[in-house]
């Protein structure tokens, strides 16, 4: 059932773009900025909720002839993204306030920084929302111009070379990306009744899908794979993530792996369901997304074990989670389950992190992991956050993560997929060594290095921590039903194209 939502979902990008235009040209102060901020992530998060919560009731929405349009992947996907966007938007002022303290941050680069926070909110919105393929990828585009200026917040020779590789890199799979898009519409041009002008429609494309030519849609994947794959860090087109991870503010660093690389694996998982009626459901996209979600989860456990700075540990840790996502997909049945709950748990996970690598180099003045030996005597609510979120992400039981992941491996071996289930389990089992071998002397280590601040934190700090511990902790032990819910109707989606009817 197909519902027209015009003004919620036209509001649901104005409101935040509206306020990346007051932050940039009307804030006169920090407060000024930050209630600004707050005010276009807060404002777009609750109409981004209310357009989950009404694709629920209705199956989909959609609005300006289609145009925009939310179902279930994108209800879920919107969902995640506002998770990581209030925490992050809430550590921001934690952070920042530390910086401005310093004298490190001043009125420019906040009205900067809230400014491109508000504009990426609104960009990555755009991607989640988009019926027109076409201007899902403008929404890609938009992202990328847009975070690649968050890098440099702090301007250094590293974080300005960051920014060039990021835009470089991502900027060229991007244009691979168009060139996918186009070859996906031109796929359509001899199917009977087809409109061209709604060649780019996805919901146009899904239901003639089974009529498009086969090789061009397969020539269109491989260029969307290796375009959206560069912005999502799949190896071996990851390049830029490590450096762009390690230089950007912490806040930043938590929204581009809780996020974005999510934003840009959501664009291909919505071709997915119209390559594979192409082609004859023969697993022909399944089957690629597989063999560059093991190599990433290779790349990512090589390059793991030998990092000594905590951020781009966590940047080639995004490498690999990122790759059993893929995978995850790419095994089908209840792998494509598992994928989308990966990634909510890595989210979740991954921002809180970067919340306590961040933290912890403001007071530690490094993010040298053999300086940082020690962190929790230190800093005992931040080292105990970066220690707990190393063994989460390793896939500890009883964290959310090992549970996706143990789905993952349980669909593996549904699909008899014996030599990508002994790839994941070497791949996992080198990261699990890898990471415990840092982890165990932050918590336990010898320190080195003198603090002279004193371990002080807010509640709100404390907050930032103990919620999604929490939640990954509980969703380890309990799968809510409307979580359930979602994340089946969202792979079904991913299936068979075909939204199913609300319950």
């Amino acid at each position: 059932m197909d519902n027209t939502h015009p003004l919620l979902l036209t509001c649901l990008l104005c409101v935040p773009a509206i306020a990346a235009g007051l932050a940039a040209v009307t804030a006169r102060s920090l407060r000024a900025a930050a209630f600004i901020t707050a005010a276009g992530i807060g404002g777009g998060s609750a109409l981004g909720l209310a357009a989950a919560v009404e694709a629920g009731k209705h199956g989909t929405i959609s609005a300006l002839g289609s145009w925009l349009y939310v179902d279930a992947l994108s209800a879920f996907n919107l969902a995640v993204m506002i998770i990581v966007y209030i925490m992050s938007t809430v550590f921001a002022f934690v952070y920042f306030k530390e910086e401005a303290r310093a004298g490190a941050f001043s009125l420019k680069q906040a009205r900067q920084f809230a400014a491109l926070w508000c504009g990426s909110f609104t960009s990555m919105t755009l991607v989640l929302v988009s019926n027109n393929l076409g201007i899902m990828w403008v929404g890609i585009e938009a992202t990328t111009l847009l975070t690649a200026f968050l890098i440099c917040i702090h301007s250094s020779r590293h974080s300005l070379e960051a920014m060039w590789k990021y835009l470089l890199i991502c900027s060229v799979g991007v244009a691979f990306a168009f060139m996918g898009t186009l070859l996906a519409a031109a796929s359509s041009r001899h199917v009977a009744g087809f409109d061209i002008h709604q060649a780019l429609l996805w919901t146009r494309l899904r239901d003639h899908a089974a009529m498009l030519n086969p090789a061009l849609i397969k020539a269109a994947f491989i260029f969307l794979v290796v375009g959206y794959g560069t912005k999502a860090g799949l190896a071996p087109m990851h390049n830029w993530l490590p450096d762009a991870h390690s230089q950007a503010p912490a806040p930043v660093s938590a929204l581009f792996s809780g996020f974005m690389l999510n934003a840009a694996l959501y664009c291909i998982m919505r071709y997915i369901p119209i390559v594979e009626a192409a082609t004859g459901h023969a697993g022909w996209a399944l089957t690629l997304l597989a063999a560059l979600g093991v190599f990433s989860i290779g790349i990512g456990a090589a390059f793991i074990v030998f990092q000594q700075d905590i951020k781009r540990l966590l940047a080639y840790c995004s490498v690999e989670h990122i790759g059993i996502i893929a995978l995850g997909l790419g095994l089908g049945g209840i792998g494509v389950f598992a994928a989308l709950f990966h990634t909510l748990n890595h989210s979740l996970c991954k921002s809180l992190s970067f919340f306590a690598a961040g933290r912890l180099g403001q007071r530690y003045g490094t993010h040298d992991i053999r300086l940082l030996h020690g962190a929790t005597r230190n800093s005992r609510l931040w080292g105990t956050a970066l220690f707990v979120s190393l063994l989460a992400l390793m896939g500890v039981a009883p964290f959310a993560l090992f549970m996706s992941e143990f789905r993952i491996l349980k669909a593996a071996v549904d699909a008899h997929a014996f030599v990508l289930l002994a790839l994941f389990l070497c791949g996992v089992s080198v990261v699990f060594v890898g990471m415990l071998s840092k982890a165990i002397p932050l918590m336990w280590g010898e320190s080195t290095v003198s603090v002279a601040a004193p371990d002080i934190h807010t509640r709100l700090e404390a907050g930032l921590v103990v919620i999604p511990l929490a939640a990954l902790l509980a969703l380890g032990c309990w799968m809510p039903g409307f979580l359930g819910t979602a994340l089946t109707q969202a792979s079904d989606i991913i299936r068979t194209g075909a939204a199913l009817p609300p319950h």
